[in-house]
């Protein structure tokens, strides 16, 4: 999954950017709302944090701006407890709400609950094919035992069992897979497949020729 965060404090932006990176997630960042607002509409992002007190463009400004283009889900993060900064921040258009200062396993809880929500997936549980799949605990099991995966190939059965039944194209996964400072090769996704396949199963991923791949 690809997130990006808007945050302007660089040491709290460098430390969430480096805790989402250790969760196995690509992460994108920006300063202020300007760009924070140009990447979010640029880009298909799983989930946006961004903060309310930015520069340029303020966190209500990016959110209204943003919203008739995207429906990325949005956690807003900002040191305001008062009760009409968060109802402002929700009527604009934001999905969740969290005052700092804020645990970070907190954080990663509410981030996880939003990109699930907004694949209509309710549990952290997902059953694919005897395959089950732990998006809280972030683990793949089959048959009652867990199944090594790495970081990247975990991800992309993720992504796949959150799009169950559709067919995602390469640029499609290129562009949720991979942060902007990844250095890509055109072939990597093959190889995680074909390694996925031996793992979970030569069926477990169908080929869609020409189109991209899915998990039925």
């Amino acid at each position: 999954m690809r997130l990006l965060i808007i945050e302007d404090d660089q040491l709290l932006q460098r430390s969430l950017a480096a805790s989402l990176r250790e969760e196995n997630y690509a992460v994108d960042t920006a300063d202020d709302g300007e760009a924070g607002l140009f990447k979010a509409s640029a880009s298909d992002y799983d989930c946006i944090v961004l903060d309310g007190m930015l520069p340029v463009f303020d966190g209500w400004e990016v959110l209204r701006r943003l919203r008739p283009l995207k429906k990325t889900p949005v956690l807003m993060l900002t040191a305001r407890d008062a009760v009409p900064d968060r109802i402002r921040g929700l009527d604009a258009g934001a999905d969740d709400y969290l005052t700092k200062p804020f645990d970070s396993d907190e954080l990663l809880a509410r981030i996880r609950a939003l990109i699930r929500r907004s694949s209509g997936q309710a549990s952290s549980l997902m059953e694919v094919s005897g395959i089950t799949i732990d998006t809280a605990a972030r683990t793949v099991s089959k048959d009652g035992g867990e199944i090594s995966l790495t970081a990247r190939e975990y991800a992309l059965v993720e992504y796949l069992a959150l799009h169950r039944g559709q067919v995602v194209s390469r640029s499609e996964l290129y562009e949720h897979l991979f942060d902007e400072d990844d250095d890509t090769l055109s072939n990597l996704l093959d190889v995680h497949v074909s390694n996925i396949r031996k793992k979970l199963g030569a069926d477990f991923i169908t080929t869609r020729r020409g189109h991209g791949y899915s998990i039925e």
